[in-house]
């Protein structure tokens, strides 16, 4: 190991970082607002909706993220609808490309988290509720939705850390986050084995650093929900 070469492409590694995190952040938040609206269209009366929700799901799912980006970026600019409506000047940016392809992808398995988190809430503690006096949003608020958030975060948590990695996939649209980064000092250097340790060494820290949060966070729910229980 060349310990000099190492600390200089970590350096120059870092500077992708905060790039990497932004694409993370605003497709993680995009997407949970979206996976919120599939989950309720999902377990609406409307049938329609519900079609439209379960093939919304199963499309984003079934298909490769790769293939996504892809077509997100190199499609949408053939159609010309798109290409002269107002969404033409953040769709042929390669950050909003990636952006929403991220976020198009998480929604989908986000979607599916917050509808098993709410179907696995026990059918005892809504007639208990319901036994209380509570209904409509006030079950939902009191019951319903703080059972499932316990539930679904431990898989969320899952979902958010295949995000960060995922990210790397955006270097393919010549975004220069870590990935894109690390490509370019391997076609420079071709040094690929040092390159990649520090590169997989970043993203080994950043999922550790997010699993410790939410480890944080579901502690924090289970010691609030047995203090609320005493």
């Amino acid at each position: 190991m060349h310990w000099p070469f190492l600390t200089d492409v970590l350096r120059q590694l870092l500077s992708g970082l905060p790039l990497t995190l932004q694409l993370a952040a605003a497709s993680l938040s995009i997407g949970f607002v979206l996976a919120v609206l599939v989950a309720a269209a999902a377990g609406c009366r409307i049938a329609p909706l519900r079609w439209m929700a379960g093939s919304y799901v199963e499309l984003f799912r079934g298909t490769p993220l790769l293939v996504q980006i892809f077509f997100i970026y190199y499609g949408l600019g053939q159609i010309g609808v798109i290409r002269h409506s107002f969404f033409w000047p953040l769709l042929r940016e390669p950050y909003w490309c990636a952006v929403l392809a991220l976020a198009l992808n998480t929604s989908a398995y986000t979607a599916e988290i917050i509808r098993g988190a709410i179907e696995a809430v026990p059918a005892g503690e809504i007639e208990a509720g319901k036994a209380c006096g509570m209904s409509g949003l006030r079950l939902r608020r009191r019951i319903v939705w703080p059972i499932a958030l316990r539930q679904g975060l431990p898989v969320y948590a899952s979902e958010a850390i295949l995000m960060i990695k995922a990210t790397s996939l955006a270097s393919i649209i010549t975004l220069t986050e870590l990935t894109g980064i690390a490509h370019n000092l391997i076609a420079s250097t071709y040094r690929v084995m040092e390159v990649f340790i520090v590169t997989g060494s970043i993203y080994l820290a950043l999922t550790f650093c997010l699993t410790a949060a939410f480890s944080v966070m579901e502690r924090r729910l289970q010691a609030h929900h047995a203090h609320r229980r005493t």
